[in-house]
């Protein structure tokens, strides 16, 4: 009889062997005839992989009608991968609700911002606001859970799949505004509290009871934007408490096995920090062709890193998810090939699964899930690649994924990484409140911070992710590039701390009702720096202003503020509009940036900026990265010539060497470590 995992172990079915980096695949054995299943596992073994998630779409295979269970072809399943050697991450299947369900309940779909019902035919057809979809959740869950919680092959779960995937966090159902009248009174406790929050005396606004909120969407005008913010900050509340109703169930039946759920990538509808809390480790899904296609790049830039992606974009997000998952993450899906979902579905360069893959365990990734086994031939994404081709060939993932094996071996064990010098602190409310009141349609806030990181990471600075609520201990910079809504413990912490840090514009712009501060912005910043902003502009892409920086002029576009200060000015505007006010300002502790820098200017910046906290840089690395984890040294080429890689001269070279081909990776330690 297996002996049940207890809560102090249970991570210890999820730990990589002795620290090291582990290998897993997608795979859905509904999908294939009962003869392969054998062979795909006893292949998937000799490649060298150690987990399989499996389960996550299957709910109509499960319960076909309902009721009615079929259980035995899941039973069979785990039973052939785990007497094979593999680990099964069960899936709950509540991304994709049956069709009897939806007939039996319709009021389980989700309704679009025009107010049409999104209706059955793919996945993610569900409101998070339905009570009849919590209650049918809940219930697959636990049969699930009750079934396999003490399996022997189960050693870890997934919850749902791809929260916020297509859209769906945002639904504008009778169920979702009926949600959104009692969320609201819980946290107003008066409708005159909220009347004041939302400003409705403009344009006559005003409400007599909770029950007359409507949802914003359907407006001849905008909604007032706090009205807005709090629709986004109760749909983030819906996912966290949709989710901990399946954790709850499978810690209460599944005891000792990890939790995760697999985000997506640069999705900021949700609060992810918060869902953090209630999993065990974070995962993610790698898909940076895609990424790139629907990208922040230009398209020079975008022509450039056709075939390898953007260089920063799938670090910025391991670094993001192991700050969710409190320094656990995995990878639970990651691109092997060419996908079918986004604008163009380019291959990537032979050698990027194996680099992607690297990239991944040198940011903190324990384990490295590769989507998919085979190939579908059939359905909406047969044209997204697998480690194995429609017919059970291998394909070029295959044979990248069985390099990475075989230099695994190669590799200290026990190696983790360490909290970096300096921190990014994302907040998702100040996300909301960029998106509800953007000012700009050219602003983008997630773009913005990813060149911010895209800056400190071409100077070979490792980065940690932090929200106002993590510790600040131990950092020399946190860097905040949109903080428009700041918490006055946060500030606390931070003045109190030995970090300095650099503000990026909007920072303390809004309260927590969405309004202006009343001594204007920053608010609560100006405890940190001295200083008022009295005017912003955002700025067409067609339109720049020349910024004064050191002994440099740089053209800014997008976004400009009006500053009064008594601070320090660091740069100016210089064009002929108001030329010499403060672009850039600060003090000993602390820096503000009241524009937009990009290129020239954002690399000069970020690189004084490091000079001033004591954090040492290196010179621009182009298109190489680098990476530490413990005593390993990572460095990635994508770029398209070779490159040297700065390693000390008595440094060992465990993978690669000092010469770094195009598309290539060098891991190493250095003398002593």
């Amino acid at each position: 009889m297996h002996k049940p995992l207890t809560k102090q172990n249970r991570f210890d079915a999820a730990r990589p062997d002795a620290g090291m980096l582990e290998l897993g695949v997608c795979y859905y054995p509904e999908q294939w005839p009962r003869e392969k299943w054998d062979e795909d596992a006893r292949r998937m073994v000799e490649l060298g992989l150690a987990w399989v998630r499996i389960g996550e779409f299957s709910w109509s295979q499960i319960e076909p009608q309902a009721g009615v269970f079929h259980w035995e072809w899941l039973d069979e399943a785990i039973e052939v991968l785990g007497c094979a050697g593999l680990k099964v991450i069960l899936g709950t299947p509540t991304a994709a609700p049956p069709k009897w369900l939806v007939d039996r309940y319709p009021d389980i779909l989700p309704v679009d911002a025009r107010g049409v019902v999104r209706k059955f035919g793919a996945r993610r057809h569900y409101c998070f606001s339905s009570r009849r979809y919590r209650l049918e959740a809940a219930r697959i869950t636990e049969a699930m859970v009750r079934r396999y919680g003490e399996n022997p092959f189960v050693h870890a779960w997934q919850t749902d799949n791809e929260y916020g995937d297509h859209d769906t966090i945002h639904s504008y159902s009778d169920e979702a505004k009926l949600a959104f009248r009692q969320w609201l009174a819980a946290r107003y406790g008066t409708v005159e509290a909220m009347n004041r929050a939302w400003g409705t005396t403009f344009w006559s606004m005003h409400y007599n009871t909770f029950d007359e909120v409507d949802l914003p969407n359907n407006l001849v005008e905008e909604p007032t934007p706090t009205h807005l913010v709090d629709y986004f900050r109760f749909s983030s509340d819906q996912v966290k408490t949709f989710n901990k109703a399946q954790v709850d169930l499978i810690r209460q039946h599944s005891p000792g096995r990890p939790v995760t759920h697999n985000f997506m990538s640069q999705n900021t509808d949700f609060d992810h920090y918060k869902v953090g809390e209630d999993i065990d480790i974070a995962s993610w899904d790698v898909y940076p062709m895609g990424g790139l296609i629907n990208g922040r790049l230009g398209a020079e830039e975008k022509a450039r890193y056709l075939r390898v992606g953007d260089p920063d974009q799938p670090a910025f997000n391991h670094d993001l998810y192991r700050a969710v998952g409190r320094g656990r993450v995995w990878v639970m899906e990651q691109q092997p090939g060419p996908v079918n979902w986004a604008a163009h579905n380019q291959s990537p360069a032979d050698g990027m699964v194996r680099l992607w893959t690297w990239l991944a365990y040198a940011h903190g990734v324990d384990m490295v899930s590769y989507f998919r086994w085979r190939q579908a031939p059939f359905a909406q994404e047969q044209f997204h690649a697998g480690l194995l081709l429609p017919n059970s060939e291998v394909d070029q993932g295959y044979l990248e994924v069985a390099q990475v094996a075989e230099e695994m071996a190669r590799l200290p064990k026990g190696e983790v990484r360490e909290k970096a010098a300096v921190a990014i602190l994302l907040d998702y409310e100040s996300r909301f409140a960029t998106s509800a009141l953007p000012q700009g349609r050219g602003y983008a806030a997630s773009a913005i911070a990813l060149d911010w990181y895209s800056a400190v990471a071409r100077l070979g600075v490792d980065v940690d992710f932090i929200g106002q609520h993590s510790d600040l201990s131990g950092y020399g910079l946190v860097l905040a590039p949109d903080l428009v809504i700041p918490d006055a413990a946060f500030l606390a912490r931070l003045k109190a701390s030995k970090a300095k840090a650099l503000f990026g514009p909007r920072s303390g712009s809004k309260t927590r009702d969405m309004h202006i501060p009343a001594d204007l912005p920053p608010g609560p910043l100006a405890d940190l720096l001295d200083f008022r902003v009295t005017r912003v502009e955002s700025l067409p892409d067609y339109h720049s202003e020349p910024v004064l920086y050191g002994n440099a002029s740089h053209p800014v576009t997008g976004w400009r503020e009006l500053i009064r200060t008594n601070e320090t000015v660091l740069a100016t505007f210089e064009g002929e509009h108001r030329p010499g006010s403060p672009a850039v300002i600060g003090n000993d502790r602390a820096r503000y940036v009241g524009t937009l820098p990009r290129g020239e200017f954002l690399a000069k910046l970020m690189g004084d900026t490091l000079g001033w906290a004591g954090v040492g840089s290196l010179p621009d690395l182009g298109d190489v990265r680098l990476a530490r984890r413990g005593r390993l040294r990572f460095a990635f080429n994508y770029g398209s010539t070779p490159a040297a890689v700065p390693a000390g001269a008595e440094a060992t070279f465990l993978v690669g060497d000092r010469q770094l081909a195009p598309v290539d990776v060098a891991i190493w330690t250095e003398s002593g470590r």
